[in-house]
C-alpha cells in the first residue's frame, strides 16, 4: 500500500490534481511510516554500474507480468507469486528457458522437461515447500482451461518453493487452486509489490524477515540495449553483505556465532528480452548465483537455490503445433552475452537486498526486520552510500 501511495504522489501534478495531492499528503501526516522508503535505492544504495529499468523490476522486460496472493490468518503466513513470460497462451507459444541448480536441496517441479527441451510452457509459480503439488495441479488446470488447449494431454508446470515453516503453518497446506488462479489471472506489468507478500510472506533471510524482491538492468544501446529483470523469493542464510559492506560482521549476526541459521533456500527468476537460446540462458542463470554470493549467501547444505531463466524474444517462440520442420531463428552470439551476465549479477544482488528492505514483520513472531538505520550507518561508514 505504501509503495502505491508513493507512486501516486510522484505521478500527481500539483496544478491539476491539488485535491488528490492534499489527500495523500494528509495520509502521510497521519501515518509517518508511509514516508519510510521501502527499497535500497531510496536510501542511497546503488548497486553495480548499469542503469535500472523504469520500475527497477522484472516487469521492465516487456510483456512480463507478476501476480501475487498473500494468505495471512493467525499462524498462517504464506502465499503464491506467479510470473508470466507473456500475456498470450504460453503453452501454445512456449518461450526458451533454462534452469540452473545452485544447490539442489529443494522441491522444484518441472525441471527435467525444461532441461531436456529448453523451453517453458506455463506460468512460473512460487510458493511454500509442501504446497508444490497443489500449486502444480492448479497451474495444470489453469493451462488446460485456456482457450485453444482443449486437446492438450500433457502439461509441465514449473513451480518453485522455499520452506516457510518457521513463520507459517506449513503442514496445513493452505494454498488452494483458487489462490493460484487469482495470482495468475491478476498478474500485471508495472511496479511489483515486494517484501512480506505472496510466496515471500513467511520467509526469513540472513536471520531477518525476507520476502519477494525484484530489480532490473538496462544495457546501453552499444551492447544491444537489452533488459534483464530478476525476481527473488529469499529464505536463506549466510554472512550478509550489502553493496560490499560487511553488515553481518559489524552487527555480530552470522552463522557460527549465536543462533543464526545458515540453511534455507532462494528462488531466482531471470527474464530478458535478449534473443538467447536455452544454452545461453543457462549460462545467464549461473551468473545470478554470483549475485546471491555477493549478498553473502553460501548455498549451504540445506539450501535449495534454483535459477529459472527465460527469454521473451518473440522470434524464439516455440509453437505447440503447426510449426515448421526447420526453425529459422536468430540468437545472440556468445561474444555479446557478457553484458547480460553483468546485468543478471547486479539485478539479482539488488533484488535480494530489496526483499530485505521492503519486508515487514509478522505480528506475534520473533523474527525482526532488517535494522535499517544501523545498516545505513554501516554503509555510510564504509562509503557505500550515494552522496547527496
Amino acid at each position: 500500500m505504501f509503495t502505491d501511495i508513493f507512486n501516486v504522489i510522484k505521478a500527481l501534478k500539483v496544478s491539476n490534481f491539488w485535491p488528490g495531492l492534499k489527500f495523500y499528503l494528509l495520509i502521510a501526516l497521519l501515518l509517518p511510516e508511509v514516508l519510510v522508503a521501502q527499497r535500497a535505492r531510496d536510501h542511497g544504495i546503488e548497486i553495480g554500474i548499469l542503469k535500472t529499468g523504469p520500475n527497477n523490476a522484472i516487469t521492465d522486460v516487456a510483456g512480463v507480468k507478476v501476480g501475487q496472493v498473500t494468505i495471512q490468518d493467525g499462524n498462517i503466513n504464506t502465499g503464491v507469486t506467479a510470473i508470466l513470460p507473456h500475456d498470450g497462451n504460453i503453452f501454445q507459444q512456449k518461450v526458451p528457458a533454462a534452469i540452473y541448480l545452485g544447490n539442489g536441496f529443494g522441491k522444484l517441479a518441472g525441471y527435467s522437461q525444461v532441461e531436456e527441451l529448453g523451453n517453458l510452457e506455463t506460468p512460473i509459480a512460487l510458493t511454500n515447500t509442501l504446497s508444490v503439488p497443489d500449486v502444480s495441479r492448479a497451474v495444470m488446470r489453469y493451462v488446460l482451461a485456456q482457450e485453444g488447449n482443449e486437446s492438450v494431454r500433457s502439461v509441465n508446470p514449473v513451480v518453485g518453493e522455499t520452506n516457510d515453516g518457521r513463520l507459517n503453518d506449513i503442514r496445513g497446506m493452505h494454498v488452494s487452486e483458487e489462490h493460484v488462479w487469482r495470482a495468475i489471472s491478476e498478474a500485471k506489468t508495472g511496479p511489483v509489490v515486494e517484501g512480506t507478500v505472496g510466496a515471500g510472506t513467511g520467509t526469513i533471510c540472513f536471520g531477518y524477515k525476507g520476502g519477494i524482491g525484484t530489480s532490473s538492468r538496462k544495457l546501453p544501446a552499444g551492447v544491444g540495449g537489452y533488459t534483464v529483470g530478476v525476481l527473488v523469493q529469499t529464505n536463506y542464510g549466510g554472512v550478509l553483505e550489502i553493496n560490499g559492506a560487511p553488515i553481518a560482521k559489524e552487527l555480530g549476526r552470522y552463522p557460527l556465532k549465536g543462533q543464526i541459521d545458515a540453511d534455507g533456500s532462494c528462488m531466482i527468476v531471470v527474464a530478458t528480452d535478449a534473443p538467447l537460446d536455452a544454452r545461453n540462458l543457462k549460462r545467464l542463470a549461473k551468473r545470478a548465483m554470483l549475485g546471491l554470493g555477493k549478498t553473502g549467501g553460501i548455498a549451504s547444505n540445506g539450501s535449495g537455490d534454483y535459477v529459472i531463466a527465460f527469454s521473451t524474444a518473440t522470434g524464439l517462440r516455440v509453437p505447440y503445433s503447426g510449426g515448421p520442420d526447420l526453425l529459422d531463428q536468430q540468437v545472440l552470439s556468445n561474444d555479446w552475452v557478457t553484458p547480460l551476465f553483468i546485468a543478471a549479477i547486479e539485478a539479482t544482488e539488488e533484488a535480494i537486498i530489496n526483499s530485505l528492505f521492503a519486508a515487514t514483520a509478522i505480528e506475534g513472531t520473533a523474527v525482526e526486520t532488517l535494522p535499517k538505520q544501523q545498516v545505513l550507518d554501516i554503509l555510510r561508514k564504509h562509503n557505500k552510500l550515494k552522496k547527496p
